[in-house]
């Protein structure tokens, strides 16, 4: 079963290898992620657990792109004596001894080979041919300079001296670039790391040579910018065999410097020496149990330390990893499948219909949105923001209705010009009783300011209505189409403004109607005698005598009249135009050129002007009522209703049989590209789904 576990996740590796690697992949796997400094000793530790020699080496940056390794063990071998889960020994070592006193140096078997992901059905059972073709695909991605790439290298070993394991082997952290390394190379390798180990599912090998500061560790530092708890972070301790005579790592071991989870591990990996006298790893691993089980400060614990126990620490870790991530992984592979199958079926199919055919199901489709999100019967209703006709229905309700009561009257009518226009509407003969004239005078001036908002409201429905043209074309399979979409938008547009004219003239006459006609025997109009009780009451308010002292009450209502003045003449314009100057007066002046209301007004004047407010204000709420009602039914029918009713027809006629259908129907180049990568998506996906089920 744990042998079945780690093989999954390793054809999920495989699988999901068309993705590329890092972020590429939207499945997070669980893996063992190996980061370190050059000069740390990574490639040997890899090389020591695998017990090979094939890894690229030399100066500088050698790791150029991740490497994925799995590491599969073979139980068919007649002589494999590597430990299962249930035993104690990773690797029996004299057993390997003695097939390299048969094989000499070269150690090639038909019992270990590897294989590349890139060249499928080739085995390599030469260790330097696998070298070479890592060197060979590395330069095949980054050229022969020293550029890095995240696309990883996918490599499997077969053997029966290995645990089942998978690891990924990414470059080396380094400082200053060398040769012809970009200028930004640490930049570049440090991104390229955290994509990896930024994974919640990613367990961090962390590679440190001993003989240096664990604090001033390049791999460490970089971990703990990840994990600061360090609960998915394992230490490797190289070099422990070249620390200065009388110091070990002992505290560090014990988790007393800087603790991890899984703890640290010290090996001890071949020196350049031992590489060029051609010592071989399996004869290094006897070398390297040597020496811990006689050190004064490891022999103790030699079993935990040295390549076997790593190699063996972390298959238990990865096995406790997979079984915990496993359910959340399938789950996750559901959802992502889902949601591209989705996006690529929004997206079309590559078989293309007719030209035709293609205009007619996207007027077809555009106009049943249209209408849908008019009636609030669209195919996901938000609950974040209003949308379609419900703001509509705010512009009517809120916008446009408060604006037509908010208008005043008489913050553009003053007493001064009621008193001018009494005056005026009576012509040559004074009238003896207030002027119908002047109060349909006044009243059809301020009715006419009707028509700038109920103007301005057809304007706010017209962006609305673009809006919502805006909310549908923005769905990806109207990107599909850019020239046919740019078609749509255009024509709709352009019909809208056609129906804005008409529009505008029936608001304007609905305006100049109630201007026309004065109805003075609208059931809602104050009568003038009511008027004018009510102005009499104002002036001279009942005498109110206080019961308990017997004198009169002065009222708030009560208002004084003007004063009388025994010099003012009686005539008709009593307080209109006056003076004091008798020679002036016999003198018969011709009147100014400007003749103004002047003076104080007198009790009739002041009557009169009170009664025609009281009326205006009561013809103008009457207005203002159906004004706020009839407009936006108005628009309703010549501009919504409309739209509604032959967008369609309008649309057809414009793009249908369009001489330039072609160029119309000719698919997006990103939406092309989008298709490509989801159907890539889908099929990688769909084959992860069947691995994972499987378990």
């Amino acid at each position: 079963m744990d042998e079945a576990l780690i093989s999954t996740i390793n054809k999920l590796q495989d699988a999901l290898a068309p993705l590329g690697g890092g972020s590429q992949s939207p499945i997070d796997l669980p893996q063992i992620t190996v980061v370190g400094s050059q000069s740390s000793g990574k490639s040997s530790v890899l090389e020591n657990i695998v017990g090979r020699d094939f890894l690229p080496r030399g100066s500088g940056i050698v790791t150029r792109r991740p490497l994925i390794l799995q590491l599969i063990n073979r139980r068919s071998h007649p002589n494999k004596v590597a430990a299962t889960s249930k035993g104690d020994d990773l690797l029996d070592l004299d057993n390997n001894a003695k097939k390299d006193e048969v094989q000499g140096q070269s150690e090639d078997n038909k019992e270990e080979w590897g294989e590349f992901l890139h060249i499928p059905n080739k085995k390599f059972y030469n260790f330097n041919e696998i070298r070479q073709e890592i060197i060979n695909e590395t330069n095949r991605t980054t050229g022969n300079n020293a550029g890095i790439s995240p696309i990883p290298i996918n490599l499997r070993i077969y053997s029966p001296y290995v645990l089942t394991l998978t690891l990924v082997d990414l470059p080396g952290l380094t400082k200053v670039p060398v040769g012809d390394q970009p200028p930004d190379i640490e930049r570049q390798i440090k991104d390229m790391l955290l994509t990896y180990i930024s994974k919640p599912n990613a367990i961090i090998l962390s590679v440190n040579p001993a003989n240096a500061d664990l604090a001033n560790s390049d791999g460490l530092k970089l971990a703990k910018e990840v994990d600061p708890e360090g609960t998915r972070t394992i230490g490797v301790l190289t070099k422990v065999d070249l620390m200065d005579q009388g110091t070990d790592v002992i505290d560090i071991l014990a988790g007393r410097i800087i603790p991890l989870r899984y703890g640290y591990i010290p090996v001890i990996n071949r020196g350049q020496k031992d590489i060029d006298s051609h010592k071989t790893i399996r004869q290094a691993l006897q070398d390297e149990k040597k020496f811990f089980e006689t050190h004064p400060a490891y022999s103790s614990k030699a079993y935990y330390c040295g390549t076997p126990y790593l190699a063996k620490k972390l298959n238990s870790i990865l096995l406790h990893h997979i079984r915990q991530t496993l359910p959340d992984i399938k789950n996750k592979i559901e959802i992502t499948l889902k949601k591209y199958r989705e996006e690529l079926s929004s997206l079309g199919t590559e078989v293309m219909d007719s030209p035709n055919s293609i205009i007619l199901n996207m007027i077809t489709d555009f106009s049943k949105e249209y209408t849908g999100i008019l009636d609030g019967e669209a195919k996901e209703l938000s609950s974040h923001e209003l949308s379609g006709g419900a703001r509509i229905s705010f512009v009517f309700h809120e916008i446009f209705k408060n604006g037509v009561y908010a208008l005043d009257p008489f913050d553009q009518i003053k007493d001064s010009d009621i008193r001018t226009i009494m005056y005026n509407s009576s012509g040559s003969a004074p009238s003896l009783f207030v002027g119908t004239e002047a109060f349909e005078v006044l009243v059809k001036q301020q009715i006419r300011r009707f028509e700038e908002p109920s103007l301005r409201l057809i304007s706010l429905v017209f962006d609305e209505l673009v809006r919502m043209l805006k909310q549908i074309i923005s769905q990806p399979k109207y990107n599909r189409y850019p020239g046919l979409r740019e078609a749509l938008t255009s024509n709709f547009i352009q019909f809208l403004k056609d129906c804005i004219l008409p529009t505008n003239f029936f608001v304007k006459d609905i305006i100049n109607a109630e201007v026309t006609y004065i109805n003075t025997a609208h059931p809602d109009l104050l009568k003038g005698s009511d008027a004018m009780s009510m102005v009499q009451e104002k002036l001279n308010p009942k005498v109110v005598i206080d019961p308990k002292t017997g004198k009169p009450v002065q009222t708030q209502t009560q208002k004084s009249l003007p004063p009388s003045d025994s010099n003012k003449s009686n005539g008709f314009f009593g307080g209109f135009f006056s003076t004091k100057n008798k020679k002036k007066l016999a003198s018969l002046d011709s009147p100014p050129p400007v003749l103004k209301a002047t003076g104080q007004m007198t009790e009739r004047e002041t009557i009169e002007t009170e009664v025609i407010k009281l009326l205006i204000d009561s013809y103008f709420s009457i207005v203002k009522k159906t004004v706020a009602d009839i407009i936006p039914k108005a628009i309703m029918l010549k501009l919504i209703v409309k739209s509604k009713n032959d967008i369609q027809r309008v649309l057809l006629e414009k793009l249908y049989d369009n001489p330039n259908v072609t160029d119309l129907t000719k698919e997006n180049d990103i939406t092309i590209q989008r298709r490509k990568e989801c159907k890539k998506m889908v099929e990688v996906l769909e084959n992860a789904n069947e691995i994972v089920s499987s378990i």
